[in-house]
């Protein structure tokens, strides 16, 4: 019914790591040559958790975005914005938080989660509540139909889905539906419009599911229906009212494997990590002197690589042929700790290089990432407001 757009975004919280690379920005810059993509500095956000300490966060957006940039994300093929620089986002999140029921904010697995992990913060306000349905709001006003998530955000995009649902229980009932509907069917034309009323009634009589597959794809296809006729369309062919806000669906992600240098997941958290443009001396340095196998104290003792920091480096890193020359070598004692670091600091490295060769054309002219942003927060502008014009209209609010 929506055509595919997909809708990602990260809090800004600096200097981005190899960890967001293999976990996201990989993903981002494959997905923006597939889909309609829209990325967004989650700013808002950001000040959930950090509304105390709101200074770091200017530096940081731009830090991030650069990143972005630096890691092959492209602004011909994504929209990059801002999210305050929308502030429609502020007036869904209002809107839709009239009809949110407190215990479905309550029950969000991530509430209690988050509350214990961070306990040294005071995280008992509304915005922390409330984050969720703001999370909702940024996807249901781009009408995106797929949202990139791990594994433990699948509950958030199920709950933005019941939200959507709710909404379009409420306010769907478009007045004068009917006969908007019949007269959006006679713009389709004479064999068309015949055609979508022979489907409508085979799958409203029959309960044929093809047809309502077959229907959706003729409307799919019509280039000459305002959003309003074609939103109506869809919603007469299954019995209901309007469809104002879409249910995006889950595309799930595998989770970044990316260790950091002590072994554990690489996070700031744990200061294991490189950025993604970090310097090539401070590289080399930070993978030399990671830690080892314990029990390998001397050169001529045998390690074994499962217990090593640097083999799990070894497997993002390495191929096949580096890798077995590498356990070969740990394991007889044939080679030592810093030759099996070396190719992981070469492909490190290389991997490296084409981000800090596109990030230096964006830090030697800072206007280029602003101007890029500009462009993207009108795009995205103009999108949300199609939406809460729709919004308002159906809630009564769009006074004439």
């Amino acid at each position: 019914m929506f055509a595919d757009r997909v809708l990602s975004g990260m809090r800004p919280t600096g200097s981005l790591h190899l960890g967001h690379y293999h976990g996201v920005l990989k993903n981002w810059v494959k997905m923006q040559h597939e889909f309609e993509c829209l990325f967004f500095v989650a700013d808002w956000h950001a000040l959930t958790t950090h509304y105390d300490n709101p200074q770091i966060i200017e530096q940081s957006v731009w830090d991030m975005v650069v990143d972005w940039l630096a890691a092959g994300v492209d602004p011909a093929h994504a929209t990059l914005f801002i999210q305050s620089k929308v502030p429609e986002h502020a007036e869904l999140h209002l809107l839709l938080s009239m009809i949110t029921p407190l215990g479905w904010l309550e029950r969000m697995p991530t509430y209690k989660d988050q509350q214990e992990k961070l306990s040294g913060k005071d995280l008992s306000t509304y915005g922390f509540l409330g984050y969720p349905l703001l999370q909702s709001a940024d996807i249901l006003i781009y009408r995106a139909t797929q949202v990139p998530v791990g594994e433990d955000q699948v509950p958030h995009i199920e709950f933005t889905r019941e939200i959507a649902r709710r909404f379009n229980h409420i306010y769907g009932k478009e007045i004068g539906f009917q006969e908007k509907a019949e007269a959006a069917i006679k713009k389709l034309g004479g064999k068309k419009s015949k055609l979508y009323v022979d489907l409508r009634t085979r799958y409203q009589e029959q309960g044929d599911d093809e047809a309502l597959e077959s229907a959706k794809a003729l409307l799919d296809e019509q280039q000459n229906l305002s959003h309003g006729d074609r939103e109506r369309l869809f919603g007469y062919l299954e019995g209901g009212g309007k469809m104002i806000l879409s249910e995006p669906q889950s595309m799930l992600t595998a989770a970044s494997k990316m260790p950091g240098l002590d072994g554990q997941k690489m996070s700031k958290s744990y200061n294991n990590t490189i950025t993604l443009r970090e310097d090539e001396a401070e590289v080399t340095k930070k993978i030399r002197t990671m830690p080892t196998d314990p029990a390998r104290i001397r050169r001529t003792d045998a390690g074994n690589p499962d217990r090593c920091p640097v083999w799990q480096l070894h497997q993002v890193y390495s191929n096949e042929a580096t890798k077995a020359w590498a356990q070969q070598g740990c394991t007889s004692a044939g080679i030592g700790c810093i030759e099996c670091k070396q190719p992981v600091i070469a492909s490190v490295l290389e991997e490296q290089k084409p981000m800090r060769e596109r990030a230096q054309l964006y830090l030697d002219d800072p206007s280029l990432v602003r101007n890029i942003i500009a462009d993207g927060n009108e795009k995205a502008r103009k999108m949300a407001q199609e939406t809460m014009r729709d919004v308002r209209e159906a809630m009564g609010l769009e006074y004439k």
